[in-house]
């Protein structure tokens, strides 16, 4: 049945939408809530991610009989790629796992009859398993440093060095992993100690200084 040359529904399209988008639902999920959320803190990407999946994936699956695969597919890198620079900073891990949700919506969407269920479960199953590997098994943590000047002279004694995480930590709300104590004067009664910490634990701030 058609309306105005186009027809009301085609089961096997129809089917064919249903279940790439219903797989691709389920690997942006398992991408972004059991791998990125379990090794990020960043919750505003969330609907990002989401939202940026759900629509890449319908847009190229809908144009798909426009022939523009390739083309429209690295168009679309293109266009992200010029965001990256003209928005506010984006962290560069957070900007990979958008680029990975991008890519997988595209070939979920675009994988054509040549190209088998299994294949594109395969490849599927391969960018979640890079994605966790690089994750947890290889515990690739970024240990960032931050420059602070601290006023607490005392603390900077070695006997006090507990004390010195402590106040550090309630004062910025940071876990201290480690510190570095790079300058002291006694005369001003301030020291400039640099510490480290997981970048996951603070985001676009680079020194903090204690007046």
């Amino acid at each position: 049945m058609k309306f105005l040359d186009i027809k009301l529904i085609n089961i096997e399209d129809f089917s064919q939408l249903v279940l790439r988008f219903g797989f691709n639902l389920l690997v942006t999920f398992i991408v972004v809530f059991l791998i990125y959320a379990k090794n990020s803190r960043r919750k505003d990407f969330y609907f990002s991610y989401f939202a940026i999946s759900t629509t890449i994936f319908t847009l190229c699956f809908l144009l798909e009989s426009v022939k523009l695969e390739l083309g429209f597919a690295l168009g679309l890198f293109a266009i992200f790629g010029i965001i990256r620079y003209r928005t506010d900073t984006i962290p560069i891990k957070e900007m990979t796992y958008l680029f990975v949700i991008i890519g997988i919506s595209v070939i979920n969407a675009l994988s054509n009859k040549k190209v088998s269920y299994l294949e594109l479960f395969f490849t599927n199953v391969a960018i979640i398993a890079t994605m966790w590997i690089l994750e947890k098994i290889l515990l690739l943590k970024q240990e960032v440093a931050l420059n602070i000047t601290y006023e607490k002279i005392e603390n900077i004694h070695l006997l006090n060095k507990e004390s010195l995480l402590k106040d550090i930590e309630n004062r910025t709300g940071i876990k201290v992993k480690r510190i570095e104590i790079q300058e002291i004067n006694f005369l001003r009664d301030i020291a400039k100690i640099r510490i480290f910490h997981d970048v996951n634990e603070l985001n676009g701030k680079k020194t903090i200084s204690k007046e």
